[in-house]
């Protein structure tokens, strides 16, 4: 198939051929031809550090989807670098070169995790070995106190159970260049805010915002006003992608999963479910998924979608089938 690009017009009164938007499309083989001269590479060692559990990515899917996404990142970081020093030339100023920013996005399982943690790795080879880090929006979540005060425990990853405007502060403070700014640490195994825990991030080169919800738009103020939104200061950004079938599929799966290790921790905070039979854990997680999860993808995550830069879609075993990029 190569690359096609999707009508982004359609007649007055027709629907969009293409529900993606103005994208290029390009098939995995035809994408992989792109980064055949790339100076990076990965080890099966430093692969099995980022990937997340039940993940299937090999070398093969870094090779043939993700040195080309790299070296596309590449392309945006130095001419956004043109771009910079251009404008500040013009204006006379001198300060230091902002951080080029990078949203990640999808649902819960459906990779996110292990996608930001290998462009790190990959980033942090090209030329220069810019310095890059990594930050999740978990840690900006309300504390579970919070949000059961709130009434919205059940809305945990909904837009609303983050505090919001202290991410915003972050990334605000990160992209001006801050010599230091510390975000929240949370704990997946006390599903809750580490009190007092911070991650500090000191002027990188790069920095990833992986989360559920950080390509939501700008919200409207009562005034009538748009607010700032985190997407506003992103320079790039990927949404991964899957069907929904396979996005509780694999939700289920991981769920299970996870009663044979981390929930056997006594301090984990899903402790009672790996004493469950198997039978009233998988009705639990299939609850969850279809009261909490999938309707948060619905209704706030998927909607994002045409908002991202690149598109990874995967298929039913994980693997990236296709790659959108957009043309605007």
């Amino acid at each position: 198939m190569g690359f096609s690009v999707a009508p982004a017009n359609p007649a007055p009164g027709h629907e969009p051929v293409d529900e993606f938007g103005p994208y290029v499309l390009a098939d995995r083989g035809k994408w992989a031809e792109l980064a055949e001269q790339m100076p990076v590479s990965l080890s099966e060692e430093t692969l099995r550090g980022v990937r997340s559990r039940l993940d299937t990515i090999d070398l093969a899917q870094v090779r043939d989807v993700y040195l080309p996404l790299t070296e596309l990142v590449n392309l945006y970081v130095m001419h956004t670098g043109h771009l910079y020093r251009a404008t500040h030339e013009y204006l006379g100023l001198k300060e230091r070169r902002t951080p080029f920013v990078i949203g990640v996005a999808g649902s819960v399982a459906v990779g996110k995790s292990t996608t930001s943690r290998l462009l790190v790795e990959l980033l942090h080879q090209l030329p220069g070995h810019p310095k890059v880090d990594l930050i999740t929006t978990d840690g900006f979540l309300m504390p579970n106190a919070e949000l059961q005060r709130r009434g919205i425990m059940h809305r945990k990853g909904f837009p609303q159970s983050y505090d919001r405007g202290a991410l915003l502060r972050f990334v605000m403070d990160v992209k001006s260049g801050a010599p230091e700014v510390s975000a929240p640490v949370y704990s997946h195994l006390t599903y809750d805010i580490v009190p007092g825990e911070f991650i500090t991030v000191r002027q990188p080169d790069i920095l990833i915002v992986e989360g559920l919800n950080v390509l939501q738009p700008a919200r409207r103020r009562k005034s009538g006003h748009a607010s700032l939104a985190v997407s506003d200061f992103f320079d790039f950004s990927v949404y991964v992608d899957a069907a929904e079938s396979d996005l509780r599929a694999w939700y289920l799966e991981r769920f299970m999963a996870l009663r044979e290790s981390a929930f056997l921790d006594p301090r984990s905070y899903f402790t009672r479910f790996a004493k469950m039979d198997a039978d009233a854990a998988q009705a639990y997680a299939e609850n969850i998924w279809d009261t909490i999860n999938g309707p948060n993808h619905v209704q706030n995550i998927l909607p994002t979608r045409g908002r991202a830069t690149a598109i990874l879609r995967k298929d039913s075993d994980h693997d990236i089938e296709w790659i959108r990029i957009r043309k605007t």
